[in-house]
């Protein structure tokens, strides 16, 4: 009834190797499910070109429009990749400051995928330059995205007049060309709006492409620079035509 030692001792051998491996894949899989594959930047995405970039992000916005979005890794372990390995942003979004303009949300990306400068009108400054070129020399993003929207209330602001108290003026008076430009054309007024908005967006990619870092990048083919502008309503970003 007994069992002789050497049997028992081969016994208690193989049990305690097949508790090791089956921790072992436990563990891995427990790995597995709690990182995500974009954990750490691959090779791709490091250099990735302006074209890729602008597939992600139309990819993206189809799945906020539709409804799919997908749930980023936000983890402990994610952010510890990026604090460590440090950012790899794909797109550069300049955009407006308004809460219903989240670029993230909107095109559907995660930590370390985009690097966002957001200020009232999508206008450009000194400053706001400083951090676009700091993307696109420093950290090498190939994509750069000014993004408007529709109903801008900086940009209805300016067309209303009167006077912009405190440095709200200062936004104005950067939004005033673009709602001139368009208001002298001659286009029918209830479309002098949303034309005006579009004309901004305009103004802003030329003050970015005036800076030597970006015209050289985008001489080299390294970076591109496009306008988007985001419909309230339905969700979508339409690229605009050069």
């Amino acid at each position: 009834m007994f069992m002789e030692p050497g049997k028992k001792l081969k016994k208690y051998i193989i049990c305690v190797i097949f508790v090791f491996i089956f921790s072992m894949v436990l563990v891995g899989c427990t790995q597995q499910s709690q990182t995500s594959p974009n954990d750490e930047p691959t090779d791709e995405m490091k250099n990735v070109s302006s074209e890729d970039s602008l597939k992600l992000l139309e990819e993206g916005n189809a799945r906020f429009v539709s409804g799919g979005t997908t749930t980023k890794d936000i983890s402990e372990a994610k952010r510890e990749n990026l604090s460590v390995e440090g950012q790899f942003p794909f797109a550069v979004i300049v955009s407006c400051s308004d809460s219903r303009v989240p670029p993230m949300q909107i095109f559907d990306q995660g930590l370390g995928d985009l690097f966002e400068i957001r200020v009232a009108g999508n206008i450009m400054d000194p400053v706001s330059l400083g951090s676009v070129e700091y993307a696109a020399e420093h950290l090498g993003s190939p994509l750069i995205v000014v993004m408007g929207h529709e109903k801008c209330g900086a940009v209805k602001a300016t067309m209303e007049g009167g006077e912009a108290p405190g440095s709200i003026g200062s936004i104005v008076e950067k939004i005033k060309p673009a709602v001139e430009k368009v208001t002298a054309s001659g286009i029918p007024e209830d479309q002098v709006y949303e034309k005006a908005i579009d004309e901004n967006i305009k103004n802003t990619i030329a003050d970015i492409e005036k800076s030597p870092i970006v015209e050289e990048l985008v001489a080299s083919g390294e970076l591109k620079v496009v306008g988007a502008k985001y419909d309230l309503d339905t969700g979508k970003v339409e690229i605009l035509a050069e």
